[in-house]
């Protein structure tokens, strides 16, 4: 199956598991046990804004960098652009945070409020280079907007 596909059969089944629900952990942590299971990939997790810097928050894969600060590594840099950032090799992505050794490439979604603040990140690794690409990346803007609506309007 094709990811375009991937993604519209997901998009329904995330809408069902969690619309409604208000409570941020067990949304967030539903949302990353789906996209584990529906993807593989390697490592599925949310950064959440807390007091001026990213902490770790629902997630699957091996353990994980607790705090990032705002502009650093991909998600911190995600974050301050308050942009998508799809990265083919992290070892080439300046100032990467290696959380794991086996992490080789990365996208990083940002989550908006209904303020346009960012709320959090969607972070995912793969143990392969270049793993995501543009439909990745409107799949999980799309998943963003989902947990946006649900939880930070």
């Amino acid at each position: 199956m094709k990811k375009k596909q991937l993604y519209e059969e997901l998009l329904p089944q995330m809408a069902a598991l969690i619309g409604g629900e208000s409570e941020e952990m067990s949304v967030l942590a539903n949302v990353a046990a789906l996209l584990k299971d529906h993807f593989g990939w390697f490592w599925v997790g949310f950064y959440l804004v807390r007091e001026g810097e990213l902490r770790v928050g629902p997630f699957q894969g091996p353990v994980a960098c607790m705090h990032i600060a705002r502009g650093r590594g991909v998600c911190g840099t995600a974050w301050e652009q308050r942009q998508t950032l799809v990265v083919d090799d992290v070892e080439q992505f300046p100032g990467h945070i290696a959380c794991s050794t086996l992490s080789r490439s990365e996208i990083v979604v940002p989550i908006f409020r209904g303020n346009g603040d960012v709320a959090g990140v969607i972070d995912i690794d793969s143990t392969e280079l270049s793993t995501f690409d543009d439909t990745d990346a409107e799949g999980l803007q799309q998943v963003a907007r989902l947990i946006a609506q649900t939880l930070y309007q």
